[in-house]
């Protein structure tokens, strides 16, 4: 069963990491400068120090180093190894050789280079290790698991299919007990009714006891999973909702009344949503400030001398539970009546020449950092949609308005993963909506970093989806 020890090395992989990458700028400290005195009472090193482990974590989220860390060969292994350590020394020297500076904190190049050499060699060295031991060890992290089932309906059939399915994770599967034999579609895999599992379950050393019958059955429920208890036998309930849920849930207890929700919604957490919106206010802040204060003037002239017409486009877009609200953008159209009801496309003969440079660079979406600050926007989040486009795919996709849950952001992850610009089929807004639902479930400070990094990265790069 290796998804039960996935988490154990997860977490010795991020530790060790962060062991060699410490112990590496330690080494480079101690190479320069001999004296282990001055390095362990240097204020300066420290924030030096963090500043590395920051963005080491940062790359490894960012490249997904620690997913499946027991599955992925050894192949895959070393290339996100490389591929996280080649974005961690890209951020490393733009932070602190363009943004942080090398003299604010005594840092030299030279103490830079040993560091990054040093942990690159020390890191590859362990990954060896690692996959020494771990192919090593792979009889004892596969133990398997006797398992029964008591329920032949569909529960009953899915889990059964599930376990065939997946036969990593470890479950062998003895088979059914029932008191319906007509229920059960395999007959060799079919062991007797209700009354005689726990006999069975001792007399075969089984594991675990998987309950799919239904809650009408309490009372049969209910006396297995006393004698499981009696007899230290893990016993599991699976309960009839996943008929109409098809998808992995959030269990919460009030009192000792079960409530499923049927998505994790992180963002409904005060202390995450007020972490998000300090950043908002920061960022926007720091945008405003230091890069729309000096280019909204340039960018006013040219749209001024190109066509006639406003600076900003102002448009009323659905925001957070549906609320409408003003979104602002650089016009980038020549003035028209069909701009709230008809959508870009490519070769748009609407759009000027300075407008597809802004639309393709995004730098039309600057003064939506004014929204953040407002608070009907954040920087993070699904892209707001026209009022009439919300009417009409509401009606059209199931989860279309789970989205709304959300701020609008100025980038999301639907965007840095192609899913932006024109929308020509109710498929294409599909795949839109569910990497928005798909964030909404797995929102973290981290997933927001990674989105900002590749929006940037796309906006340098060109992205092919922009116009």
């Amino acid at each position: 069963m290796v998804h039960r020890y996935a988490t154990f090395f997860k977490a010795i992989n991020l530790t060790v990491d962060y062991l060699v990458l410490n112990v590496s700028m330690v080494a480079a400290y101690l190479i320069l400068d001999d004296s282990l005195i001055v390095w362990i009472n240097n204020k300066n090193y420290l924030p030096v120090v963090l500043v590395f482990n920051l963005i080491w974590l940062l790359s490894a989220n960012i490249t997904g180093l620690y997913e499946q860390v027991l599955n992925k060969d050894s192949v895959k292994t070393y290339r996100s190894v490389f591929q996280t350590y080649l974005l961690f020394v890209c951020l490393i020297c733009v932070t602190i050789l363009i943004i942080i500076g090398t003299k604010a904190y005594f840092i030299t190049r030279e103490y830079l280079f040993y560091s990054i050499v040093l942990f690159g060699t020390m890191l590859a060295f362990w990954k060896l290790i690692f996959l020494t031991i771990r192919r090593s060890d792979r009889a004892m992290l596969n133990d398997s698991r006797k398992v029964v089932i008591v329920g032949a309906g569909r529960a009953g059939n899915e889990l059964r299919n599930y376990f065939r399915n997946n036969p990593f994770r470890g479950y062998e599967l003895l088979g059914f007990f029932d008191d319906e034999v007509s229920r059960i579609t395999e007959k060799n895999l079919y062991l007797g009714n209700t009354t005689t599992c726990m006999d069975y379950v001792l007399n075969n050393q089984v594991d675990e006891i998987y309950c799919a019958l239904p809650y009408s059955e309490h009372d049969i429920i209910e006396r297995l999973m006393i004698d499981a208890d009696k007899n230290l036998i893990r016993f599991k309930i699976v309960p009839e909702y996943h008929e109409y849920i098809k998808k992995p849930t959030y269990l919460q207890s009030f009192g000792n009344i079960p409530i499923i929700s049927i998505r994790p919604e992180p963002l409904e957490n005060m202390l995450n949503r007020g972490t998000k919106r300090f950043f908002d206010v920061l960022f926007a802040l720091f945008i405003i400030i230091f890069v729309f204060s000096w280019l909204f003037p340039i960018l006013a002239i040219i749209i001024k001398l190109e066509t006639p017409g406003p600076i900003f486009f102002v448009q009323l877009r659905s925001g957070r539970d549906n609320k409408p609200f003003n979104c602002y953008k650089f016009r980038s159209m020549r003035v028209n009546s069909d701009s709230d009801k008809v959508q870009a496309t490519r070769s748009d003969s609407r759009i000027t020449k300075v407008g597809a440079f802004l639309r393709k660079t995004s730098l039309d979406e600057l003064p939506q950092f004014f929204n953040v600050l407002i608070g009907n926007m954040s920087t993070v989040g699904p892209r707001p949609h026209m009022i009439s486009h919300t009417e009409q795919y509401s009606q059209l996709i199931d989860r279309f308005m789970v989205r709304h849950f959300l701020k609008p952001g100025i980038t999301g992850w639907a965007q840095v993963n192609g899913l932006r610009g024109e929308t020509k089929t109710t498929d294409a807004m599909l795949e839109r909506v569910e990497a928005d639902v798909w964030y909404l479930e797995n929102w973290s400070f981290i997933l927001d970093m990674k989105i900002i990094l590749l929006t940037f990265w796309l906006s340098v790069k060109g992205d092919k989806q922009a116009f």
